[in-house]
């Protein structure tokens, strides 16, 4: 008589509402601030690349503290900007209301935009979007604002850029929630494809270089005012904190440009332009 075979238990699905939950803590903490505004540049080749035009319906989708949404502003669109965490949509507000810009802040969540079919031009996203946890559903709420032959441009890192490595060492010392796809794959062309099937996908590596005093100027910003950094130290021990710092310190040696007078240390970021 056969055995019957027993089959191993199937793996349960990541419950994605408490992954936010903590995601809405990991970047409420800090100031994301002090590390988001050194990216601004990103946000204006973005709007350059996505040919954001005066009165365009655009919207930021997890704008973070604005930078894109500063960006699409300046040019005079109709700039709608969007994030789950309020703290950082009123860092943004502010930096509007210093220039003088006319934007919409709405708390939002990228999975489930409240926004009806079509009602956008354009959707932008600087290192934004990528960490949404539900990847398919981000990729189908972002997809289904825009209307038809508008434009989805987004800024992602890439998964061998200093911060996917970044993001890799961070998780050796605290692994991430099991069954979630890495970020950095947003920052992947082939990836963005499989999650935009039915649109043309236009891509480009670019680079950001982060500029510091030194690997331990870096760190030090990092850990005070970088959310995942930052939550990732108060998690660990003792022990766990001096493992960490080093393996970022090493990290930095192997990305860092040796001919700089200070650190400088280049970011490998994917541009990518998605017309619906």
């Amino acid at each position: 008589m056969l055995k019957s075979v027993e089959q191993a238990p199937a793996a349960a699905a990541p419950d994605f509402a408490a992954i936010k939950q903590k995601q809405q803590a990991t970047w409420g903490s800090g100031n994301y601030a002090v590390v988001g505004t050194t990216l601004q540049i990103v946000g204006e080749e973005l709007c350059e690349a996505a040919d954001v035009n005066a009165g365009e319906r655009v919207l930021d989708v997890a704008a973070g503290n604005g930078n894109a949404t500063l960006a699409a502003a300046r040019r005079y669109a109709l700039t709608t900007s969007t994030d789950y965490v309020a703290e950082l949509l009123e860092q943004g507000r502010r930096r509007a209301e210093a220039e003088g810009l006319k934007v919409t802040f709405k708390t939002a969540d990228a999975e489930a935009l409240p926004f009806a079919d079509n009602s956008f031009d354009v959707a932008l996203s600087t290192f934004g979007i990528m960490f949404a946890p539900n990847q398919q559903q981000a990729a189908k709420e972002i997809s289904r604002v825009v209307r038809k032959g508008g434009r989805i441009a987004m800024a992602n890192w890439t998964p061998d850029s200093f911060i996917g490595a970044m993001f890799k060492v961070i998780g050796r010392h605290l692994p991430p929630p099991a069954g979630l796809q890495p970020p950095a794959l947003w920052g992947d062309e082939k990836h963005l494809q499989m999650l935009f099937p039915s649109h043309a996908v236009k891509a480009a590596r670019k680079t950001y270089n982060f500029r510091y005093e030194s690997p331990e100027h870096f760190v030090a910003v990092f850990r005070t005012f970088y959310g995942p950094t930052h939550k990732a130290f108060l998690a660990l021990d003792e022990a766990g904190r001096v493992a960490l710092e080093k393996d970022l310190l090493g990290l930095i040696g192997q990305f860092r440009r040796k001919d700089a007078v200070a650190l400088v240390v280049p970011g490998i970021y994917l541009e990518a332009v998605i017309t619906k």
